[in-house]
């Protein structure tokens, strides 16, 4: 048998083994599940994912349990960004795990004058970067992150958070 042979029966073995352990949730299910990590969750009705309310000092402990718990794999962050609703920041993270296919978004609320959230870039790579661009753009300090510096906006731009409402452009005269 070649060793090409060899390896297309433990890459088909991995499929059906893959396909055994692949079953979505119901968002009832996954509700029921996110509860009992953190009974203070709250959850908003409607939309095609399932969107949850968590205070952001829960956020690291959630975040590590929704990449760690067997049961529901979080393993691929495809989506984190901020929005400023004028009287607070809300920070967003879509998640999906890739065993079981169910997706969430996690949304916590921010003190506009201290918005600080812990970064999860040790729990999801890719949001170290995710993270260095809404530091730069919305001036969310992320807590722990071990490279947060500017990271599209030229040097001399810290702090100035040009996505924020509030901010204003006196060359170009934006003002929101």
């Amino acid at each position: 048998m070649l060793v090409a042979d060899l390896l297309l029966l433990v890459l088909a073995a991995r499929i059906t083994s893959n396909q055994k352990q692949t079953s979505n949730m119901t968002n009832d299910e996954l509700k029921v599940k996110l509860s009992e990590l953190l009974p203070s969750v709250a959850y908003e009705e409607g939309g095609q994912w399932l969107n949850i309310n968590i205070d952001h000092k829960d956020w690291l402990y959630f975040a590590n349990s929704l990449r760690n718990h067997p049961e529901l794999n979080f393993d691929y962050l495809f989506c984190l960004t901020c929005i400023d609703w004028k009287t607070h920041l809300t920070m967003v993270y879509h998640l999906e795990s890739t065993q079981y296919r169910h997706p969430v978004v996690i949304k916590s609320k921010l003190d506009r004058a201290l918005a600080q959230i812990e970064s999860v870039s040790l729990i999801w790579r890719t949001a170290e970067f995710y993270e260095r661009e809404v530091y730069e753009l919305f001036g969310v300090d992320f807590l722990n992150h071990p490279d947060l510096r500017l990271l599209i906006l030229p040097e001399g731009w810290e702090g100035r958070n040009p996505l924020r409402k509030d901010f204003e452009d006196p060359i170009n005269m934006i003002k929101l």
